[in-house]
């Protein structure tokens, strides 16, 4: 096998790898080896048709494609090693040459991951942000908690936004009900959206035992053909308004939904816990300006390919997570309107971002010669050891090189990380200019 390297604009390369066509052969014999139990020919039971007959009945490039195939898998890890790039990508592959008793020639386009020329990442500016906790927050925080332990009760008032509504409903288009459009004692919460348009805001104003006509259109890529962008009108009939009655912030408030005996000590605690949870977020927020302004000042042509397979890893994500609740990928698509093509572009600039972190942080690490010591790759294997109740010697059997490397990675962009944080320097926010109008 040979491979040739070709480098193309925008750190895409093309690779042109030949095989020799004996390879090429024992791959053609073992698609014919695979698929001869469903090769029928008159005369001879399946499994038995010699492969020269088979070749003579269906053509002698019958095998070619799953030969292809076969060898591709082979072939094209060790083209990639030969090669010495460095690809992002997943290959475009182009068969240039496939015939029998000839070499087996095909090219790769991949793209190859980009040189970074950092600009300043030492001293970086950025905002400072107060994380002092206001009486008004620690307010907010202890009415949410009310929210949260509230009782639903029957109200004798006019629904509001927030309220629950116990509803019968029967959908019609064109004066006849249409199938999925009928619901009895549904408990819909008003300012949910779980209704399409404006069919909630509708039942504001309404009282129990009231009927309503509710007019609403359906979107126009709604899952149900029939109905998509069609107007429609729901008979609702109110069987009860529930609203949300909330306990007193007293001491046995306190008692049942902590572990504390009194308001201040409780107080005291949601104060702790806004501070951690403030001081927190403005560290991550202060990590994302710095590395934010770093990015814009590095220079890097990131290749299209490579930001597409960044989103084949995104969109894998979303369809495991997807999967652990129950849903197809294709549900979800359905239920969000949206196309495979829409997808992409909504998680493109996300991707592009996550690309160029990494590369920045990379470029970083290496430049301040920082590295993952057998230490610290140890004790995160520990952690995840303790995640799971296991002995570390019995996860480490499980540990493939791969997987100690993309560890080894984290680590080195977390210290890169920190030295950044480490050397920043904060300012307040800007104050805003004053202006005639302003003035007046």
């Amino acid at each position: 096998m040979s491979v040739q390297v070709e480098n193309l604009e925008h750190n895409m390369a093309k690779l042109t790898v030949t095989v020799d066509g004996d390879r090429f052969e024992k791959a053609c014999n073992d698609a014919y080896m695979r698929q001869r139990k469903s090769i029928s020919v008159p005369g001879f039971r399946k499994g038995k048709v010699p492969r020269a007959l088979a070749e003579r009945m269906y053509g002698e490039n019958i095998f070619f494609e799953d030969g292809a195939d076969i060898l591709l898998k082979e072939v094209y890890p060790e083209a990639y090693d030969e090669s010495g790039l460095e690809i992002v990508s997943q290959p475009k592959i182009d068969i240039v040459q496939i015939e029998k008793g000839k070499e087996f020639i095909f090219t790769a386009e991949v793209a190859v991951k980009p040189e970074v020329k950092l600009g300043k990442y030492v001293g970086v500016t950025v905002t400072k942000i107060d994380t002092s906790v206001s009486d008004d927050e620690i307010n907010e925080e202890i009415d949410r908690q009310r929210n949260q332990n509230a009782r639903t009760v029957s109200v004798d008032r006019a629904i509001e936004d927030k309220d629950t509504a116990d509803i019968n409903f029967e959908g019609f288009k064109d004066g006849a009900p249409f199938e999925g459009g009928k619901g009895e004692n549904y408990k819909l919460v008003i300012g949910s959206h779980s209704f399409i348009d404006t069919f909630e805001e509708q039942l504001i104003g309404k009282k129990a035992g009231e009927d309503v006509d509710i007019n609403v259109t359906f979107p126009e890529k709604y899952q149900e053909a029939s109905l998509a962008g069609q107007p429609v009108m729901f008979k609702v009939h109110i069987n009860e308004v529930l609203g949300k009655e909330l306990p007193e912030f007293d001491a046995d408030f306190v008692q049942d939904v902590s572990e504390f005996e009194t308001v201040d000590d409780f107080k005291n605690d949601v104060k702790e816990k806004l501070q951690k949870n403030k001081e927190e977020g403005a560290k991550h927020t202060k990590e994302d300006e710095a590395i934010a302004k770093i990015i814009d000042d590095s220079d890097m042509d990131i290749p299209e390919a490579m930001i597409t397979t960044q989103e084949d890893r995104m969109i894998s994500e979303m369809d495991g997570n997807m999967r652990q609740q129950g849903l197809s990928f294709q549900q979800y698509l359905q239920f969000t309107g949206m196309t495979m093509e829409q997808l992409r572009e909504q998680i493109k600039p996300d991707a592009t971002k996550r690309i160029q972190q990494s590369l920045v942080l990379e470029a970083i690490a290496k430049a301040e010669k920082i590295e993952a010591s057998d230490e610290e790759i140890e004790a995160e294997i520990q952690k995840v050891a303790d995640q799971y109740g296991m002995k570390i010697e019995d996860l480490k059997k499980n540990v493939t090189d791969d997987e100690k490397k993309s560890i080894s990675e984290d680590l080195k962009y977390n210290k890169a990380v920190d030295f950044v944080m480490e050397n920043i320097k904060e300012r307040a926010k800007a104050k805003k200019k004053a202006t005639k109008k302003d003035a007046e």
